[in-house]
């Protein structure tokens, strides 16, 4: 079966470096990443980027606190996910899944925009986002993703398609139930690794982001995409935006 993988950038946000990766400063261009999947057996998103609303109402949406951290500099009407997949001239109506890695604003914010899939997300991050507690303190909005979708809770690896092609990986530690995936295609085998790797760097020093529900589970996960990356894996890190210069955007495949 051909799986086809398409990457998209929906905006960028300008954020803190250190915010991003210990011991360093400055601001930093963060490119907020979403990818097709085309399987024989339906369509599948991974992340959906950020909602409209951030560009005209930030601290409305997140509250001020959110929007003092992070400037939406480059997100523009025509960067949200529905406008970039109608911009290769695929249906947003017509995906079937939404592989949410998180629940964070610039994962799951465009998730209303893509009205009739069923989400995907690890039982361990949904739950958390249930409890009003645990959700302020991760930093979860409710009107990111509590739109009516079917949710599917998985319990760590989940195979979308029931052929090995496209799974879910628990890496857990950016929050309570994060999770990567792996995506085999003719030339071989991608890991999307979302906030689990903001920067080629996290892999490479062990350097992490200043906010993470979990540094002992966020560190084992770092292991485990190197050791898959070792394995002949390639790695697309989350936030990197010097790696992203180098990523074919969508109707390319990306890899």
């Amino acid at each position: 079966m051909t799986v086809k993988l398409y990457a998209m950038t929906c905006g960028r946000l300008v954020g803190r470096l250190k915010d991003m990766i210990e011991g360093e400063d400055g601001p930093v261009g963060l490119p907020i990443p979403s990818y097709l999947i085309e399987h024989p057996k339906g369509r599948a998103l991974f992340d959906t980027g950020m909602h409209p609303q951030c560009r005209t109402d930030a601290a409305g949406r997140m509250g001020d606190r959110v929007a003092r951290i992070f400037g939406f500099e480059g997100y523009g009407p025509e960067d949200d996910i529905k406008s970039r997949l109608e911009s290769i001239d695929r249906d947003p109506g017509r995906v079937d899944y939404i592989v949410n890695s998180h629940l964070h604003f610039d994962h799951a914010g465009g998730n209303a925009l893509v009205p009739n899939a069923t989400m995907v997300v690890q039982a361990r991050e949904w739950q958390a986002a249930q409890d009003p507690e645990t959700a302020a303190k991760v930093g979860f909005f409710r009107a990111d993703f509590d739109h009516g979708h079917p949710v599917k809770q998985v319990d760590g690896e989940h195979d979308l398609f029931g052929d090995g092609s496209v799974v879910c990986l628990p890496t857990y530690g950016h929050t309570p139930g994060h999770q990567s995936l792996k995506v085999r295609t003719e030339r071989g085998e991608i890991v999307l690794t979302g906030d689990s790797c903001y920067f080629c760097r996290t892999l490479r020093e062990r350097r992490l982001p200043r906010f993470v529900f979990d540094r002992e589970q966020m560190l084992a996960s770092l292991d485990r995409l190197e050791a898959l990356e070792r394995g002949g894996a390639t790695l697309f890190f989350g936030h990197d935006p010097d790696f992203w210069k180098g990523v074919p955007q969508a109707p390319v495949p990306a890899f």
